[in-house]
């Protein structure tokens, strides 16, 4: 039996306490429509199992639901004809995660979609670089 939260959102969709359209699902997930979808087909990941966010979930969970995304992912490029696809995880509220039960965004990209990601790449500082590098290592 998963483990739950009586006030998350995501574990009443996993006890059908609470209606989705589920486009797949398995013994450690689901995956079902965003209600506010930022493209056509954006879809949905999460473990059956609560966990809050991305250092929370156990790694048997992260992969169930990693493996079920690219599933979606293909499905979104073969039937929905998407050109590309965006997988996104926020992790915590300075990371824009508002349903703190860790969650895969699969949302499909499209050539002419409107949908504009805030980041925009550019050069960034050398030392920098290597100081967080040096940091992140071992």
């Amino acid at each position: 039996m998963p483990t739950t939260s009586d006030d998350c959102i995501f574990c009443r969709i996993v006890a059908g306490e609470l209606p989705a359209r589920i486009v797949r699902r398995d013994e450690r997930t689901i995956a079902f429509m965003d209600i506010a979808p930022a493209t056509y087909g954006h879809t949905l990941v999460i473990p059956r199992n609560h966990s809050r966010d991305l250092l929370e979930i156990a790694p048997e969970d992260l992969h169930a639901v990693a493996s079920a995304a690219q599933s979606i992912a293909a499905r979104a490029s073969e039937r929905l004809g998407a050109d590309g696809v965006n997988l996104i995880n926020s992790c915590g509220s300075a990371a824009w995660q508002t349903v703190f039960h860790f969650h895969m965004h699969v949302i499909p990209r499209y050539a002419d979609d409107p949908l504009r990601l805030p980041w925009v790449p550019a050069q960034g500082d050398p030392d920098e670089i290597a100081t967080a590098a040096a940091q992140l290592i071992g």
